[in-house]
């Protein structure tokens, strides 16, 4: 969590110890990048955890992460597994929004600031507000529309998560949001050992009745 150095570590690892069986659960299948994000997301509260010690370092590669790697590899991963168009057009938009994020990153030096029991963080992003809401639009639009129940529901609850964390830490709405995020992506532990044509409705480009059978 973001709470603490401690919190981080512990939290950084237990993701990451799921997020490592639900990779080995689903294989070598196009389903592994998303089965693998608990894993990266456990690894960015570890990183977090060099933050609070004041390590540079720490914030780069926590914003890199953050920033412009998590809208462009979640809808990319989303789209490995289900195919789904929506979660393509969704990369795209997470491609469109990670070439700013990126830029402001090699751009400005990351800035860091303790809010409490909560971290803050300044890059210099241009029109963040535009930024924020393609953001969330890539990431939860290809959740949502994924066509599985355990997406879906992970989408829900990091979505509900987002508006939570605007309300209760708007100065640290990135820090919190992603250490939301990578406790729900736990869910991906049962998901990556599901059959996908147990949760997974019909696709849209194979419509219904479209079989030769």
């Amino acid at each position: 969590m973001c709470w603490s150095a401690r919190a981080d570590l512990v939290a950084g690892a237990a993701v990451a110890t799921v997020g490592a069986a639900a990779a080995v659960r689903a294989g070598a299948t196009r389903r592994l990048p998303l089965a693998a994000l608990p894993l990266l997301l456990g690894a960015h509260q570890l990183v977090e955890a060099g933050v609070w010690a004041g390590w540079a370092w720490a914030r780069t590669v926590w914003a890199v992460v953050a920033l412009p790697l998590l809208p462009l590899y979640v809808p990319a991963a989303v789209w490995c597994a289900t195919r789904r168009r929506g979660a393509a057009w969704c990369t795209l938009l997470g491609a469109a929004v990670a070439v700013p994020l990126a830029l402001a990153l090699a751009r400005h030096p990351v800035a860091a600031h303790a809010h409490g029991h909560t971290l803050g963080y300044a890059v210099g992003v241009p029109a963040p507000g535009l930024l924020l809401a393609g953001y969330l639009a890539a990431v939860l639009g290809a959740l949502l529309g994924s066509g599985d129940r355990c997406l879906r529901l992970l989408g829900w609850v990091t979505g509900l998560g987002a508006l939570a964390c605007a309300l209760l830490w708007r100065l640290a709405f990135v820090s919190t949001w992603c250490a939301l995020a990578a406790l729900a992506s736990v869910l991906l532990y049962r998901w990556a050992a599901v059959n996908p044509s147990s949760s997974a409705s019909t696709s849209p480009t194979e419509p219904p009745g479209s079989g030769t059978g």
